[in-house]
């Protein structure tokens, strides 16, 4: 296990080089729309204690982004302390959190911005550590959905502050090395899940959410003491928190209708409500976007052709990761009877696979195009749920049917979402790529709920190994499908002009004025 975890914090790290600016541009996210991003304040304040706050905030980072797959782990486990719950109804233990992640990232991150960094954070990492509690001790599912949008709130709100904090407290020579360190984190945290999930998980499912409380506490107190604040005196704006609030009904709407499809019936007063809300809510989501003077999206950037591309491709593709990774959990788990643990350790081999080759990938990227090159990673995607649909049967062969499939996922994430997430703003001139950015991740949270979605509609119930062996076929038909279309769309995302052409061309369709206040 030593050597692993070597391997693993080695290829981290070296991912965490190529996402450097990546996350700088997450972090310029929390910019006002079409003004530059300002940079970090030059120098730390004396009192500031560099290590001791990477720490604290690499800390968090990691418990945010490691709690995703261990849910995934779980699923099946907290489905078993909910008898009488169908798959519909527990698929919101996923899709409610990615909702509120999704809609209020980037608000509550100019919030932190305006009114300070450290408050918002504190308030985040206080708001996800309760909402663990309240997770690992609820008594029925609508309750752990519930805390579980509590602990989204919280992500929400901890994530995009942490690495302004970051940069705010390190030395200007020591920024690089902490954001390929704050960026590592959570790679490791993807290599990590699926194991550290099934651990936790052969004791109780609750644990799952229980052993973030003590993590929360110290950095807490650790960040209450060692942390200082800063915020950005050039953001003025309001964000548009209608906005989001508009864009996460019209998801959860578009949702509910498709998981309730099956039973309330898809021509059923329900599902018909629900569709139409959806369209309402984008309607009047993309009606304040248009006039806001922060949005959450701004339009004109979709009218650069590489950018929109790659939002097709980057929501494409997270819809059939999404699927793929939790059907080859729930296959695992509900067909071949494996443990938690035993789960977590056949799926962590596709993890590993993602830093690796995401580092070969970015060594190719001066010989392939960017589109190219994601297009490749998705059609190893592709080729791997190929391969269960064609091997995968009742025998258990683990070695023979499973992991070359899981492998080759991990290559393809490896390949594609890196790209996707470094070059889909190549087109967008500085001052609009933290939005850019912004919205790339949004989409990839819209797949993944989509994603969801469609798995409950397609898996059903079932009982008997026939059965379900035919709906997981089924699944990963679709998965291959949407594998295929994301592979067509990632050819029109490599950028084709330089940056001042999409400039000018972005801000001929729609000019901001400077910022003002409100």
């Amino acid at each position: 296990m030593t050597s692993y975890s070597q391997l693993v914090r080695r290829a981290s790290l070296g991912l965490g080089k190529r996402l450097a600016c990546l996350t700088m541009e997450m972090h310029s996210q929390l910019s006002p729309v079409g003004s530059p991003t300002p940079n970090p304040t030059p120098n730390p304040p004396a009192a500031s204690r560099p290590g001791p706050v990477l720490t604290v905030l690499c800390a968090a980072a990691f418990m945010a982004s490691l709690d995703v797959f261990i849910v995934n782990v779980a699923f099946t486990d907290i489905s078993h302390s909910f008898r009488g719950s169908s798959l519909s109804d527990l698929s919101w233990i996923l899709n409610g959190y990615a909702i509120l992640y999704a809609a209020l990232l980037v608000p509550l991150g100019r919030i932190s911005d305006r009114y300070g960094r450290k408050p918002g954070f504190l308030a985040g990492l206080a708001l996800f550590t309760a909402a663990s509690a309240a997770c690992a001790l609820s008594g029925g599912l609508w309750m752990l959905v519930a805390f579980r949008a509590l602990q989204a709130v919280g992500a929400a709100a901890l994530t995009p502050s942490s690495l302004g904090l970051l940069l705010n407290a390190t030395p200007a020579p020591g920024r690089a090395r902490a954001v390929r360190i704050w960026a590592a984190s959570g790679a490791l945290a993807s290599a990590a899940g699926p194991v550290l999930g099934g651990l936790l998980v052969e004791a109780s499912w609750r644990w799952v959410f229980l052993v973030n409380v003590p993590v929360g506490l110290l950095a807490l107190v650790a960040a209450v003491r060692w942390v200082p604040d800063s915020r950005d005196t050039s953001v003025r704006r309001t964000p548009d928190l209608l906005g989001a609030a508009l864009l996460a009904v019209a998801i959860g709407t578009l949702a509910l209708g498709l998981v309730k499809g099956p039973d309330w019936g898809w021509t059923s007063i329900g599902v018909t409500a629900c569709l139409l809300v959806t369209v309402l809510g984008v309607a009047a989501f993309w009606r304040r976007s248009l006039h806001h003077p922060s949005p959450v999206v701004e339009p004109a950037l979709l009218r650069v052709r590489a950018f929109a591309w790659s939002n097709v491709t980057a929501l494409l593709f997270s819809l059939a990761f999404a699927v793929a990774l939790l059907s080859q959990i729930l296959w695992l788990q509900d067909v071949w009877g494996y443990t938690a643990l035993r789960t977590g350790l056949a799926i962590a081999p596709g993890p590993l696979m993602v830093p690796l080759f995401a580092t070969f990938g970015h060594q190719l990227r001066g010989r392939v195009h960017v589109g190219q090159l994601t297009a490749l990673g998705c059609l190893a995607v592709a080729a791997g749920v190929a391969v269960l649909i064609a091997s995968v049967g009742p025998d258990r062969s683990y070695a023979a049917e499973m992991l070359p499939g899981i492998l080759l996922t991990g290559v393809g994430v490896g390949f594609a979402l890196p790209t996707i997430l470094s070059s889909a703003t190549a087109d967008l001139p500085p001052a609009r790529a933290a939005t850019g950015s912004a919205v790339v991740n949004m989409g990839r949270q819209i797949g993944s709920v989509i994603g969801i979605s469609v798995l409950v509609v397609v898996l059903g119930t079932h009982t008997g190994y026939g059965p379900a062996h035919a709906a997981f076929q089924h699944i990963w038909w679709v998965v291959l499908g949407v594998c295929l279309l994301s592979a067509a769309a990632a050819f029109g995302m490599t950028p084709g002009r330089p940056v001042s052409a999409a400039q000018t061309n972005v801000d001929a369709v729609q000019p901001f004025p400077p910022d003002r206040g409100e």
